[in-house]
């Protein structure tokens, strides 16, 4: 299939196929002399791979270990997916306590009795 029928398959843009290919994650088929790159079944599925990959949070450091681990090695495709998800733990840790405070800067300023604005005050506390 050529590049424009692997990106729309696959779900997303060509320039996304050539940046994978940049960085090693998908192989650059051949080009034929005065003919067009033709892509295989498997560069699907590896795109896709890398789609579902990228959802779940992996980084392409990460998806490039991944394939380059492929199925047989579920040992070591745990231990970068405990990675992963430690570092998400952190994030949703990080996401909570910028949520609370937010909120209650939030409550703060609609109480409308603390000149000068809650939020403006407590940004410019924590800008040093």
């Amino acid at each position: 299939m050529t590049i424009g029928r692997l990106a729309r398959e696959a779900g997303v843009n060509i320039e996304t196929v050539r940046y994978y290919q940049r960085r090693g994650l998908l192989p650059t088929p051949r080009k034929p002399p005065g003919g067009a790159r033709r892509y295989s079944s498997e560069s699907l599925m590896c795109l896709r791979f890398i789609r579902r990959a990228q959802e779940l949070g992996f980084t392409l450091r990460e998806i490039s270990e991944l394939l380059m681990l492929g199925d047989g090695s579920c040992p070591e495709t745990r231990a970068i997916a405990e990675k992963r998800l430690g570092d998400i733990e952190m994030r949703l840790h990080d996401l909570k306590s910028m949520h609370n405070t937010l909120g209650k800067l939030i409550r703060t300023c609609r109480a409308g009795n603390h000149p000068p604005c809650p939020i403006i005050a407590s940004l410019e506390r924590n800008s040093d």
